[in-house]
């Protein structure tokens, strides 16, 4: 079952920040340090401008996208099968061995879905919950959030260029997110499974075992698993490659011998 296409549309301030923001550094690069520095119709300036109008077009798109995107659903019908042999991983819960059940949402929860107290439902592979965009970041809507960092960081370091200053603080703490984003996909990992591997990194470590994050399978088949097979699309905001969010492949599905680099 595929994730929902959209999400109703509700006022947030910190998403009304944001659009002014970004309305503000458009209009405050293009037509007055573009215009002083360069000039707004000489080559150029024609040239600066519109190349800054379309990355300020494509960092809006993909912005749009992680609002309006639904992150996942998890179906209501959904049943782990234990006996599956397609499925080796089934997480459960850290009291008591059962399959992860919640209680708030009624039913159970896939692997790497987790309940948003915000959105007050499960949402599948959740990363965590950004008031920025007033969604969650999950399954189906994360490489369009990718993306959107992605382009924020570039379009506030070139009106950095072109502006001095006034961006600095902003261009450093897009960087420093784009980075964290980064390490998380070339490790396969979310935020919350971040936190939750710190932990069973300790426990293994203090039991004597090792312990390897199962989604991790390497750093290209994990890029690819997000951004997608083609290379050539990993820069656009598309998820026709992510499938139904219930199911991930892990390390327990390469074949013996082999091993994730």
């Amino acid at each position: 079952m595929a994730a929902d296409k959209g999400k109703p549309f509700t006022f947030s301030l910190p998403v009304s920040v944001v659009v002014l923001a970004i309305a503000y550094i458009y209009v405050s690069t293009v037509f007055v340090f573009i215009d002083r520095w360069l000039g707004l119709f000489s080559s150029p300036g024609i040239m600066n401008a519109l190349v800054f109008t379309a990355l300020s077009a494509v960092c809006s798109i993909t912005y749009r996208a992680a609002i309006t995107t639904d992150p996942g659903r998890v179906p209501a019908t959904y049943i782990p099968d234990v006996e599956d042999a397609e499925s080796p991983i089934h997480e459960i819960k850290r009291k008591g061995g059962d399959l992860r059940y919640c209680q708030k949402c009624s039913h159970y929860k896939p692997p790497r879905a987790h309940h948003c107290r915000v959105c007050k439902r499960c949402v599948l592979r959740m990363d965590h919950h950004c008031f920025w965009i007033n969604n969650c970041v999950g399954h189906a809507n994360y490489k369009v959030f990718f993306n959107f960092v992605l382009y924020s960081v570039i379009s506030c370091i070139y009106s950095l260029v072109v502006s001095g200053l006034l961006l600095v603080p902003l261009s450093i703490t897009l960087c420093i997110l784009f980075g964290w984003h980064i390490y998380l996909v070339l490790h396969n990992k979310t935020t919350i499974e971040y936190h939750e591997g710190v932990r069973a990194l300790w426990l293994a470590e203090k039991g004597g075992s090792i312990y390897k994050h199962p989604y991790d399978l390497g750093p290209y088949e994990n890029l690819t698993s997000v951004l997608g097979p083609n290379i050539l699309t990993w820069l656009w905001p598309s998820a026709n490659h992510i499938g139904s969010g219930l199911r991930y492949s892990t390390i327990y599905d390469l074949p013996k011998g082999s091993t994730s680099k």
